[in-house]
């Protein structure tokens, strides 16, 4: 529909065949199967599709099937069968997995999906928000994510946050009424988009266009998210560039040598692009696409759902978490322990009053409204005659909620009941309530009797509100203007006590070298009662206003020295999270309202919570089924199992193979024939890719999850060039034992060093997995298994008449077979004994 916004609400009703009463059931049924899905992404299939043939977008993947063609061409047919063969066997491998893994998370997200309220046969109803269809009516509060591109039809206060399409740092206000059909996206005031949350106040929506008829998909910006690259990502880059540099040099090596040496060209360049892919670990996104989506499957049977796989290696490595205390310190079941005035005495009228704020309004659900609303229906009070006019929502600016009502009290008058935070609400107001004596002037000495006694019940760890009123006289529509020349009249005291494990989970955090800092909106004083509870040093506190009037290279020293941050506001909580990330931490923030979702975005790790508004939800990368740091805890030694893992394929396939190519290389020197063919190159790193794909349910020493990991380039290079220098030396011991020793012919010398080199890989996966002796740490059941028959199968394949005829093997006889088994068991013990002398200093430092 074109301009859809400069059309009056009437003409697109008619036009969308709909009402402000919604659709009913059934025609929307019949709009979904004609519009398909609200969903930008594109169905499964297509994801299936591009999985397939990214296996294939691999330069050495193209290098090898180029070089199959060229074997076409010179009438190899064999060779370029087999190199087909392996290649089409190892894409195949990694799209089975890769796709199984992105299946897996795909139902794991499926437990998340976004919901929204949608008027069906004229009643609300909770939809996924990919049944939504053009004509359906969406009611909207604070905290939810826009779930279409639509008109608004009814607004009150309904503030917009779209940073996600237009960048704009502020949200802006939605009102209905045409605006001008060439007016751009930011200046559509009375259009709503996909992608963009509502910031405060409610709305009633008329969803005009869905799935990729959006803004969104339109432009393809993705929701909530700019894509930067993670550590996990650019350590994966970096180590490609590493592969890359060694790779060419190689290449270009033995190419030159062997052409120098006369060999054919065509045997010379398959045997270089060989070396290439040998020296690669080509199903590397597999293994980590296998591994992290296994990692995310266990942390889900925990409780702990994750949204973006990449995100568990920052998950692991996090030094410190950043939270809110109530709900996560607390258990944030918050109660109404007292209704007082401004004296500290028992007040019904001040119970009466914040009970007619809470149960009217209809903005943010909170714990401290819900407590309210409770007390009172367990006293049997309602609002009775009460009735609610307007409301001026809850924000993070004024801190304060204002419900204005007709109590009839007063003829041609309305009351202004005003709820919030005590300093706000006090700013407000000009009197205070004295009891028989009505409204007094609140001057200097009963302001401070009033600060002194929300100090004092503050430091004891009560979450103290105030209460204010106002009568003015009737009109139609009130604003924040309104909120003055207000009387006091007293204060709501709440009570949330500490969780019963909270100081378990806090030492399991610290155990595994995680620091924690509260990062809260309430009082410094409530702050500080719940940091000295749980541990944390009340005296290295930081507020809100505190932070105003600090530079951020001050806050960055600062940062680390705070373990209490009170009185922040949302950009002051990002904030917070970009200086310790300055300093070099990893951080991850904890959090599950409107208020946290800057600070989810900016964090290494966004985590929120199921019962999180939807801004929330959608923009952390870890989401708990229950708001536990014990949970948090097991994530992150899962987390560390899961990239330790990973780290294992990355280093022990690479220090095998480079010390394979290294010992191939330096053979073409005095060797006259080629040490291996390149198909057989090809297999045998097939065959020692597949026991790889098991390492994602291999067991990771209990050491290894107690510190942070993280991608170490130096590090592999280093664990490469030793351990793979390593098997090169006894690769040239088994080249002088073949040919000095048993003098043998081509076939049999290329056959027996096929067998030692998958064995040595093989025996060289079970040993390097683990810093600890080998026969100490117990492989995963799979991994062992897989090992092992692959380890017979590449013993078997000379013995097999039309494989090795395929591949140009021959029978080895027994006693070289024994030579051989007996050069592997002597490799494994020096890769045992240089292991432990190489992990040494790191464990003298633990």
């Amino acid at each position: 529909m074109q301009a859809y916004w400069s059309k009056a609400t009437d003409a697109l009703l008619a036009a969308l065949s709909t009402s402000a009463a919604g659709l009913s059931q059934e025609e929307a049924q019949q709009r979904l199967g004609r519009v398909g899905e609200n969903r930008v992404t594109e169905g499964n299939g297509a994801g299936a599709l591009r999985l397939l043939l990214r296996q294939y977008s691999s330069p050495l993947v193209l290098i090898l099937i180029f070089g199959a063609c060229t074997s076409i061409v010179v009438r190899e047919w064999t060779d370029a069968a087999i190199i087909l063969l392996i290649v089409a066997g190892s894409t195949f491998l990694g799209f089975t997995q890769e796709y199984r893994a992105s299946e897996a998370i795909r139902r794991l997200r499926e437990r998340l999906a976004l919901k929204a309220c949608v008027l069906r046969d004229g009643e609300p109803r909770t939809l996924d928000t990919r049944y939504i269809v053009p004509g359906d009516v969406v009611l909207l509060s604070a905290g939810n994510l826009v779930p279409a591109d639509g008109i608004v039809i009814e607004a009150r206060d309904f503030l917009v946050s779209q940073a996600a399409l237009t960048g704009e740092s502020f949200p802006v206000e939605k009102t209905p009424g045409p605006t001008p059909a060439e007016a751009p996206l930011p200046m559509r005031t009375n259009a709503v988009f996909l992608g963009t949350s509502v910031r405060s106040g409610t709305g009633r929506v008329l969803v005009v266009a869905t799935g990729p008829s959006t803004e969104l998909a339109r432009i393809a910006t993705d929701i909530a998210r700019a894509g930067a690259e993670t550590q996990f990502e650019r350590g994966i880059r970096s180590f490609g560039y590493l592969l890359t540099r060694i790779m060419m040099v190689i290449v270009l090596f033995v190419f030159t040598i062997n052409l120098f040496l006369h060999r054919p060209l065509l045997d010379s360049l398959l045997f270089a692009v060989a070396l290439a892919v040998g020296l690669t670990p080509e199903l590397l996104p597999a293994i980590v696409s296998v591994t992290l989506s296994a990692g995310a499957r266990h942390m889900a049977g925990r409780g702990v759902i994750v949204r973006r796989l990449e995100a568990m290696e920052n998950l692991g490595g996090i030094d410190i978490l950043c939270t809110d205390k109530t709900g996560t310190l607390t258990k944030g079941v918050v109660e109404l322990s007292a209704a007082v005035d401004g004296a500290g005495a028992p007040s019904d009228e001040v119970f009466r009053l914040a009970a007619i704020n809470s149960q009217l309004e209809t903005g943010i659900a909170n714990p401290l409204d819900a407590a309210v609303v409770e007390s009172a229906r367990r006293r049997g009070l309602q609002p009775g005659a009460v009735t609610k006019v307007d409301e001026i929502p809850y924000d993070f600016q004024r801190k304060r909620l204002t419900i204005v009502v007709d109590d009839g009290a007063s003829p041609g008058t309305h009351l202004i009941v005003t709820k919030g935070a005590f300093d706000t609400v006090i700013a407000c107001c000009t009197h205070a309530r004295a009891g028989e004596r009505g409204a007094v002037p609140f001057d200097g000495y009963l302001q401070e009797k009033a600060r002194d006694y929300y100090r004092a019940r503050s430091a004891e760890g009560f979450r103290v509100l105030g209460v204010a009123t106002r009568r003015l006289g009737a009109k139609a529509r009130y604003d924040r203007r309104d909120e003055a020349e207000m009387v006091f009249e007293g204060f709501l005291e709440f009570f949330d006590p500490l969780k019963e494990d909270i100081e378990a989970s806090l030492a399991t955090l610290a155990r595994l070298g995680i620091s924690l800092k509260i990062i809260t909106g309430d009082n410094r004083y409530v702050a500080a009662h719940v940091g000295k509870a749980v541990g944390v040093d009340p005296a290295r506190l930081l507020t809100g206003q505190q932070l105003n009037d600090m530079r951020d290279e001050a806050l960055w020293h600062l940062a680390e020295r705070t373990q209490i941050f009170a009185e922040v506001d949302p950009q002051q909580k990002a904030r917070i999270v970009r200086a310790l990330q300055r300093r070099g931490h990893v951080v991850a923030f904890m959090g599950d309202g409107i208020n946290d979702a800057p600070a989810l975005h900016v964090a290494d790790v966004g985590v929120s919570v199921d019962q999180a508004v939807d801004v929330a939800r959608e923009t952390a990368d870890i989401v708990l089924l229950e708001r536990d740091l014990g949970v948090l805890g097991q994530g992150v030694v899962d987390g560390r199992h899961t990239f330790a893992n990973t780290l294992k394929y990355v280093a022990i396939t690479t220090s095998a193979n480079f010390g394979n190519m290294v010992s191939m290389a330096v053979a073409t020197l005095f060797i006259p024939f080629l040490p291996l063919l390149a198909k057989q190159i090809l297999l045998n790193n097939f065959l020692s890719d597949i026991p790889s794909i098991a390492i994602s349910t291999d067991n990771v020493d209990p050491e290894t999850a107690q510190t942070a990991q993280r991608w170490d380039i130096r590090r592999i290079q280093s664990f490469m060039i030793v351990f793979g220098l390593i098997s090169t030396a006894f690769d040239l011991v088994a080249f002088f034992v073949l040919l000095a020793v048993f003098e043998t012919s081509e076939p049999l010398f290329q056959s027996a060093w096929f067998v030692i080199s998958v064995l040595t890989e093989l025996a060289v996966l079970l040993v390097l997995r683990t810093h600890l002796p080998a026969w100490s740490s117990k492989p995963s059941r799979l991994l062992a298994t897989s090992t092992a028959l692959v380890a017979v199968l590449a013993v078997s394949l000379p013995y097999i008449g039309f494989v090795a005829g395929l591949f140009g093997f021959t029978p080895i006889p027994g006693h070289l077979l024994a030579v051989s088994f007996a050069i592997v068991a002597l490799y494994v013990g020096a890769t045992e004994l240089a292991k432990r002398l190489y992990f040494a200093p790191a464990t003298r430092g633990r």
